[in-house]
């Protein structure tokens, strides 16, 4: 994701008359996935990408997160083209799993949702703290971390307003990140060395090497990180036209289309710069590979450009994605599935005050947590804490629901069925088991069953004030395989 996915993560349900309009085609579509992909994300990953795998033999690490990418997207574009209403993962979780478990499964995905949107968020200003050292070499850690806690500041006041001034805010923000994605990708062809980027170390593709396959653990978190963003139109089902053609559509398009740009990025960067540079701490590749393509190729001057183009994508990313995250809590609140304060909204504004400060907080916490361990570790903790609930919790709904409804009407169906299923949720298992042995003494995977426990206390203490099960009945609501009301058992 590019560490900015201002995904519309808003719960709800089949659209309401009068509610939203499906306009937005197949080219729109792929555009938003795409626009929400391509962020700060593969600027400051490519380097961590090299030092995993030991190489230039680390553009299987992006391949490997594209394939995972496309297996876990036929996923959504199932369950999106069956149940085209706003929500996502809200609405294919509270469905498949109300049988058994009530509102239990949509509150912890926005319980975990809350943790792992503003850590992705967090690691946009680690990588604008990166890149602003380029331009300020002589920047310390203590100054580093009040320009990172300030840009955070600065993105919650600029939220901190109405959504007509947001827009225009967003609009220029995105033309800066296309531009500057575009410039490195040209610069590095102006001066590229296949030597270099082709020359790999002995025994880089040693299969029963321990060293490789703990190394592929590592880029398939990183490598799917950077694709994150690829089910942003499912959020969205309410909204898109044709939504049984145009959602699958727009996944897969937009999930091939980010790889090549991705493959062109990592390709062309490892002909220009010496990967031994990007591994070295003390080099400003290992920060600030783009710049120092850019230095190499067309001079210090259009290396300084480009830095400050990437410093505002870094914002960018982080703005957008606090700016539809904000909203989870709130749609989730205002549908009784979470805690009712996150449903108030600012007396003049109308946007959630408490989601926006909760994940502006949360988001400053994980940015001091990856500046003081390294960016790394921030991404396997994000990603732990999402695969269970999110990732995995989903791959297993798809199938619930093929038992549960099995007359729900799916203008698409998984191709391969249950093949891509199964490879998504190896692909998931992989990176969630190989988490604690890529972050020695670090321990995501504990902090993440932490937070899945915490978030089940709270599920309690919510249904019991909300006199919902296990402290009610249950509430079953078929509203896309039936047009009956909600039955009560």
């Amino acid at each position: 994701m590019s560490a900015g996915p201002g995904s519309p993560l808003v719960p709800g349900g089949a659209p309401p008359a009068g509610g939203f309009v499906r306009r937005v085609g197949l080219f729109q579509a792929t555009a938003i996935n795409m626009s929400q992909m391509c962020g700060i994300g593969p600027f400051v990953t490519i380097p961590l990408m090299v030092a995993a795998f030991g190489g230039p033999q680390a553009v299987i690490g992006f391949v490997a997160g594209a394939v995972l990418a496309l297996c876990d997207g036929l996923v959504w574009a199932e369950l999106g083209a069956a149940m085209p209403g706003s929500g996502g993962s809200y609405v294919y979780l509270r469905q498949a799993f109300q049988y058994r478990t009530g509102r239990l499964m949509p509150f912890l995905f926005v319980w975990t949702a809350m943790l792992f949107i503003p850590l992705i968020m967090s690691t946009g200003v680690v990588g604008f703290v990166q890149y602003l050292g380029y331009l300020a070499p002589g920047l310390g850690q203590t100054s580093g971390d009040l320009i990172g806690l300030g840009v955070i500041v600065l993105v919650v006041l600029l939220l901190w307003r109405g959504i007509e001034h947001i827009a225009r805010i967003t609009a220029v923000m995105w033309t800066v990140m296309i531009a500057s994605v575009l410039l490195v990708i040209v610069a590095a062809a102006s001066d590229f060395s296949p030597h270099l980027a082709f020359t790999y170390p002995a025994h880089a593709f040693d299969l029963t090497s321990d060293h490789f396959w703990l190394g592929f653990a590592a880029g398939l978190t990183i490598g799917i990180y950077d694709y994150l963003g690829y089910n942003t139109t499912a959020y969205m089902g309410a909204e898109i036209k044709e939504p049984g053609r145009v959602l699958p559509r727009s996944i897969l398009f937009s999930i091939l289309g980010i790889m090549a740009i991705y493959l062109l990025l990592q390709i062309g960067t490892l002909g220009v710069v010496d990967w031994h540079r990007m591994t070295n701490p003390d080099d400003i590749a290992s920060t600030s590979v783009a710049s120092a393509v850019l230095e190499k190729t067309w001079g210090k001057g259009a290396a300084d450009t480009v830095t400050v183009l990437i410093l505002i994508t870094a914002f960018a990313s982080v703005f957008t994605g606090l700016l539809g995250g904000s909203r989870v809590p709130y749609d989730a609140a205002r549908d009784r599935v979470f805690f009712r304060p996150y449903e108030k909204l600012h007396p003049k504004h109308r946007f959630p005050m408490l989601g926006l400060a909760t994940m502006g907080v949360i988001t400053a916490i994980g940015f001091l947590i990856g500046r003081h361990t390294d960016l790394a570790t921030l991404i396997q903790l994000l990603t732990t804490v999402m695969v269970i609930v999110q990732a995995l919790a989903q791959i297993v709904a798809l199938t619930v629901l093929r038992r549960r409804q099995p007359t729900l009407k799916r203008p698409y169906r998984m191709w391969l069925y249950p093949l891509p299923s199964i490879v998504a949720f190896v692909g998931w298992c992989v990176i969630y088991g190989y988490a604690d042995r890529n972050s020695p003494g670090r321990h995501p995977i504990e902090w993440s069953l932490a937070w899945l426990a915490l978030g089940c206390v709270a599920f309690l203490v919510w249904a019991r004030l909300e006199k919902v099960w296990p402290f009610g009945a249950r509430e079953i609501s078929e509203e896309y395989l039936t047009p009956q009301e909600p039955s009560v058992v």
